[in-house]
């Protein structure tokens, strides 16, 4: 079956209710195969998420010679081969749709004793790239791209790289966590200074492995020559995916939804915060830190919501549930503002653009702009959009239909199983009314 076929119909009215666990974090599970495969010893992981973006990551270091057990359940055992142990992959390693695996193993090959190429799927091979390759390059890295800084990278072995100390342009995890994980094999100190806080899962994970990691506020250094050791990982519920569910419940009158075990690292709790000043009623319960990271469950029930100018400092903490926002804003009182988010227009697809025109499509007054959108509140009208197979695209328009008079019906939807591939079942679970055909 073509990718195009796979069609969300949601069906209008319902509100959200009920208590589930959505998936494990997607940022995390990437990190846990990285670190683990390059540890030494074997490391569990529990609550790993199965979705194609993961498998992508874990492929990739099976090819490379790692030993991983899983997953089964969201268990996996990672037979670690230590910093210095990867072998070359027999062919060039396919990334599917994972910006994230490209982006990180770029920087953690650039230091390896072999050739090796990361390539992907249409969507991937059409994301920017140099944003890695020239700080890499800066360090000695030896990185082929195409003409216009697009995969497939080629990455040559055998580069001494040496330390950098680099001030990040645009605040990036994903050119954070490259530079750092090249920082590992690099000659002396790498250092990488962010002009806003981004997610801080790289760090705390290395930390977590034993690996010393010194932070000063926006600035995060590593020095070569320690070593990674086995641990046990306990993956929380994606932050992300939840805000899917936080949002149905925001907007549907009658809803009352708790999530439990979300990851609340406070460098991805934008959404969070966002909705909190359109006023959704939000209560994080039992607070308390597994494996690093501070986990909380969260109780939301409806409550009406007021368009705002959304904060600028919240944007880095809140970029990938941007779509899923803007339907909150769509169902606000008011003019909701949001500047200083460019970056949306890099993603799997140009994603202001994508719900600009979804949104207008279904009656809402949305006015894209370089660096962000206005929405005006209004009512959704039924009708067809097009995620342009972006997942949180087709993700975002589902909950719409929670205050739709006729159905919406969503195309191009396969490339939802590259994050929450269980997204429909659950949806339905807590009352959407959402068939895939």
């Amino acid at each position: 079956m073509h990718d195009k076929d796979v069609v969300f119909t949601a069906r209008p009215g319902g509100r959200m209710q009920g208590d589930i666990r959505v998936p494990g974090d997607k940022s995390i599970s990437h990190r846990s195969v990285m670190l683990g495969s390059l540890a030494e010893g074997v490391t569990e992981v529990s609550g790993f998420l199965q979705a194609e973006d993961c498998l992508a990551t874990m492929a990739a270091f099976r090819a490379m010679g790692v030993e991983i057990e899983g997953p089964t359940e969201g268990r996996l055992r990672i037979h670690g081969v230590g910093l210095h142990g990867l072998k070359p992959p027999a062919a060039p390693l396919d990334l599917g749709n994972s910006g994230t695996s490209m982006r990180l193993l770029s920087g953690l090959l650039a230091g390896q004793t072999f050739d090796v190429t990361l390539t992907g799927d249409s969507s991937l091979v059409r994301r920017p790239m140099r944003r890695v390759t020239e700080p890499l390059r800066a360090m000695g890295a030896r990185i082929d791209t195409t003409e216009a800084g697009t995969a497939p990278l080629h990455i040559a072995g055998g580069s001494r790289l040496k330390g950098i100390d680099y001030a990040m342009p645009v605040a990036s995890a994903q050119v954070k966590s490259c530079l750092l994980l090249a920082g590992l094999y690099a000659e002396g100190k790498t250092c990488v200074t962010e002009p806003a806080p981004t997610r801080d899962h790289t760090e705390r994970m290395l930390a977590g492995f034993g690996y010393p990691v010194a932070r000063d506020g926006n600035r995060v250094c590593i020095q070569s020559g320690g070593k990674l050791s086995a641990t046990r990982i306990d993956v929380p519920a994606d932050i992300s995916s939840a805000a899917f569910f936080m949002i149905g419940a925001a907007i549907s009158p009658g809803s009352d939804v708790f999530l439990r075990h979300v990851g609340i690292n406070p460098t991805r709790t934008g959404v969070i915060e966002i909705l909190r000043e359109m006023g959704a009623d939000i209560e994080i319960l039992d607070p308390r830190e597994v494996g690093g990271e501070p986990v909380a469950d969260l109780r939301i029930r409806y409550r009406e919501l007021r368009g705002i100018r959304i904060p600028e400092h919240t944007v880095p903490l809140a970029i990938d549930e941007f779509p899923a926002l803007f339907i909150a804003a769509a169902c606000a009182t008011g003019e909701t503002v949001l500047t200083g988010a460019e970056e949306l227009r890099v993603k799997e697809s140009d994603r202001i653009q994508a719900m600009a025109d979804g949104l207008t499509t279904l009656g809402i007054d949305a006015r894209p702009t370089p660096d962000g959108m206005v929405i005006r509140g209004g009512s959704f009208r039924g009708g067809a959009v097009d995620s342009r197979g972006d997942h949180r695209v087709a993700m975002s328009f589902s909950i719409a239909a929670l205050r739709a008079p006729i159905p919406i019906e969503i195309h191009d939807c396969a490339n939802v199983a590259t994050s929450f591939p269980n997204f429909v079942e659950l949806a339905r679970t807590l009352g959407l009314d959402i068939e895939v055909s």
